[in-house]
């Protein structure tokens, strides 16, 4: 049976990243748009990743497109936009589609 961690998703750089160096820890996985009425939902996530991040808590930030054009810019863009507005810290991963025929293998695994 498949797991979260037989993944391997793209970090924003291009590089591929195996979730099984996430093993042991315990993950939310987000699919963000900083273009959105949520927005400031990065304020919360950035201070629950810093309250636990030493405690084994990893946040997983994928951006997407996919709703409204709501985070139409790049991958850089869009990891400034979140570290200078928010400060955020957590790994942001490059952007991708989170549903339909085009949706990322690992968000048709979390649908599932």
């Amino acid at each position: 049976m498949k797991t979260v961690y037989d993944f391997t998703v793209t970090d924003r750089k291009g590089n591929e990243v195996s979730l099984a160096d996430y093993k042991g820890k315990v993950l939310l996985i987000v699919n963000t748009a900083t273009g959105c009425g949520f927005t400031p939902h990065y304020e919360p996530l950035e201070a629950m990743y810093k309250e636990l991040k030493d405690k084994g808590f990893e946040i997983l930030d994928f951006p997407c497109n996919q709703f409204a054009n709501q985070a139409p810019g790049s991958d850089d863009e869009i990891h400034e936009f979140c570290t200078m507005k928010f400060g955020t810290e957590f790994p942001q991963f490059k952007k991708i589609d989170v549903n339909g025929e085009t949706a990322d293998p690992l968000y048709v695994y979390l649908a599932t």
